[in-house]
This record gives C-alpha cells, structure tokens and sequence, in this order.
C-alpha cells in the first residue's frame, strides 16, 4: 500500500522545545512518507539550530498569510461545499460550548481551518496529523472536517489530560482515525475520559532521539560536581525546588554547580531566588540552546536533573541516557518508565526538597562503576524504545493503515501489522 501524503497541524513549528517534532517528521520522511508542514505561528525568538532554521523554510504559517488570506479561504469553502462548511461551524461552536476559551476563539479556529485546508487540496494531502490534543487538534479536526479526509493527533500529557474535558478531549478522540500517546501512563490517562470502544484508538509510539545521540561515542561520566537541567523555564518545572535543593547540599558543605539549559517566564524569579539563598554564584542560565549545545552540557556533567511537577515524557531524558548520563527526576507521569531508580538515574516524590538534594549527592558519591552501570542500563533503555527510526516505523504502519472514513478501523502498533 503506498505511503499517504500527511499535513502535519502544529500551534508552534519549529520550536527550540519541541525538537522531537522535527526529529519525527524528519524520519517519517526518510521512512518515504511525505509529510507537509503546517503551522499556526512561527516561534517569535532565534532558532539556534540550523536544523530548525532548515524546517522553518518548509513550513506553511497560517496567521502570517494574512487575514485576507484566512477570509478568502473560508469564503472559498461556502462557495464549494456550503452544507459541509457550516457544519464545520456547528462543531466548532459545539467545541467552544463551555469550553477552556470563548466560542468566537473557536470560530477562529474555522477560519484557520479553511486555509489549511485550501493547502491539503493544492498539496493534495491525504491525512492531517496534529501534535497536542488541545487547540492543534481542534484545528486538524475542523480542517479534515472542511476537507472530508482523516484525522489523528499525538497527546503529550497534562496538556490534555488536566483539561480533558474543557478541551473536548473524548470528542476529538471519537472523531479520530487514531490517538498517539507517548507513553503507557499517557494511554491510560487518557482511557479515563473516553469510552471502553474507543480504547482501541490509542496507540503508544514514543518519541525518539536520532543516531546524534544514539550512536555518540561513548565517554565515561566526569568527575564533576556539574548538573544541568534542560527545559523550559515555567512553573510545572520544577526550577525554584531544584535551586532550594541546590541550596541546601551547598549549606551541608557539598561543591555543586547547577547549569540550567532553557529560558521562559521563570527566569527572573528563579534568578531571585537564588539570590535569597546566595547560591546565585553556583547557577548558571543559558538560555535556549542548540541540539549540539545541549548534547555538549549534557557530556560535561555528572548528571541530568528534571524536578518537574507534571510531566509527559520529556525527549532529554532520552538524550542524556543515551549518552550515559544518569537522570535525576521527579517520579510523576511517564517518567518512571524510562528513569529507573538506582538503574539508569534517581526518582523523587515532586516538590521534596530533602528527597532531591539526597539524590543529587547520591549521585556525586557514586563510584565511576556504579555510574558505567547506569550508563549501559540508560543506553539499553533508550535504544529499545526510543529510537526514531523504529517509533516512525509505527507511526507509518497507523498511516497506511487509515481507510477512506475517519471511523476507518486502525490495527494496534502493539502487535505485527
């Protein structure tokens, strides 16, 4: 069966955070599936990977194409399918009925909506796949509404789960051909909303990590009283109990330096609040960095550290067991799937201070053989499951295996296709 021509629906692309897109998109390109992009907004500061800068160049931005543009589109889908374009309004109205943002937002949406699906005819795209399940997915719904072809979209974690039902989730899930979540804990999440037939809808396809970090040669952790934390730097992270966990290891006469790779809206607070407990001269912030800046800081540290309140599955954590550094992290969401305590890394009850900053001088105390251990059993994890080019596989078999109607049946990637 030949591959479908798929329309990627993003809210941001490319984004310094959302690597892992790229990374998919990029695979199921080489795997022979075309694949257009489709974004709302363009990421509104520097792209510091060339990657990126590569991808913004391919990428179809709705809002940039003007309001006449958007006006035209929808004007365009009344004058060929008026009965199909008003329905698309009831659902969209139905959508914004107390909903997590007001019904004209959702009218929006429509209008965003009908431009893509102007491009799916001119790129004659076959199938719309949107990552996140809130307003991506919407839109990827409205258009495939607009356009009469199939729909699915990859869910990530408390961005939908949290909201499930002010964001429609158990609709968006019943009009899909298929739902991806990136973890068994994000599956089961999710199962919670929707009824027991539509369980079969959702498929666990991890995110994955290229041969950049899968295939790095292999350097032993240094001995260095060096962590980093990559991420963006916003309340569900974690940062201000991280720099108070910082805090009190250097208060029991512990050396610990702390990079912190991201920026975000926390910055100045965390930045304060380093300055309260002075260890500003132990913390460092870079910023957004490149793929190949991260994978640099991630080699020069003892280990990874997310203390995230909530989680989906985050991609560093991957990154850093593939290049054999051990992972400290908060025992929340997908997480222990892939960290496993006293094996690949250290999990923490969230937001325990006294729990962190024993795991993090667990770590600067263990043995270069205690850590080579860590590091085979990370290397071993991420390749089983992590791997793009394996979990790109999965996403084609779903792909090819959508029928005509978006009720299409799609075989489990579980189990051979």
């Amino acid at each position: 069966m030949p591959h479908p021509q798929v329309g990627y629906v993003l809210s941001e692309y490319p984004k310094v955070s959302h690597t892992f897109i790229r990374r998919e998109i990029l695979a199921l390109e080489g795997a022979g599936v075309q694949v257009e992009r489709f974004a709302i907004r363009g990421w509104n500061e520097d792209l510091p990977d060339p990657t990126d800068q590569a991808e913004a160049t391919r990428t179809r931005y709705v809002l940039a194409s003007g309001f006449m543009s958007l006006l035209g589109a929808m004007l365009g889908s009344l004058l060929r399918s008026p009965l199909r374009t008003w329905r698309t309004f009831w659902l969209a109205t139905r959508m914004g009925w107390r909903g997590d943002r007001p019904i004209f937002v959702h009218w929006i949406y429509v209008l965003e909506a009908a431009l893509i699906s102007k491009w799916v005819r001119e790129r004659e795209v076959t199938h719309l796949h949107a990552h996140f399940g809130s307003n991506p997915a919407e839109v990827a719904m409205l258009a495939a509404e607009l356009s009469g072809i199939t729909y699915s979209f990859t869910a990530h974690g408390t961005v939908e789960t949290d909201g499930a039902i002010a964001i429609k989730l158990p609709e968006k899930i019943r009009r899909a051909a298929f739902v991806v979540a990136v973890s068994e804990y994000g599956r089961a999440q999710m199962m919670r909303w929707i009824p027991f037939e539509d369980w079969k809808k959702i498929h666990v396809v991890h995110c994955g990590i290229g041969a950049d970090f899968l295939e790095h040669e292999h350097t032993d952790v240094p001995d260095v009283d060096q962590f980093v934390a990559v991420g963006r730097l916003s309340g569900e992270k974690g940062h201000l109990i991280l720099v108070e966990s910082l805090a009190r290891l250097v208060s029991q006469g512990q050396t610990c330096r702390l990079v912190i790779a991201g920026d975000g809206p926390l910055r100045s607070a965390i930045l304060k609040r380093c300055r309260e407990l002075d260890v500003e001269r132990f913390v460092t912030i870079t910023g957004w960095l490149s793929g190949e800046e991260i994978r640099g800081w991630l080699l020069r540290s003892r280990g990874l550290i997310l203390p995230s309140f909530a989680e989906g599955l985050p991609v560093v954590i991957m990154e850093s067991l593939a290049l054999g550094r051990p992972v400290i992290a908060s025992w929340v969401s997908g997480v222990p799937e892939l960290v496993k305590d006293g094996q690949t890394g250290w999990l923490v009850p969230a937001g325990d201070v006294p729990s962190l900053a024993e795991a993090m001088g667990a770590c600067l105390r263990s043995t270069p053989e205690q850590l080579a251990a860590m590091a085979n059993a990370g290397k071993t994890a991420v390749r089983k499951a992590h791997d793009a080019k394996i979990e790109s596989q999965k996403l084609v078999a779903l792909f090819r295996s959508i029928g005509d109607t978006p009720d299409a049946a799609v075989p489990s990637v579980r189990d051979p296709l």
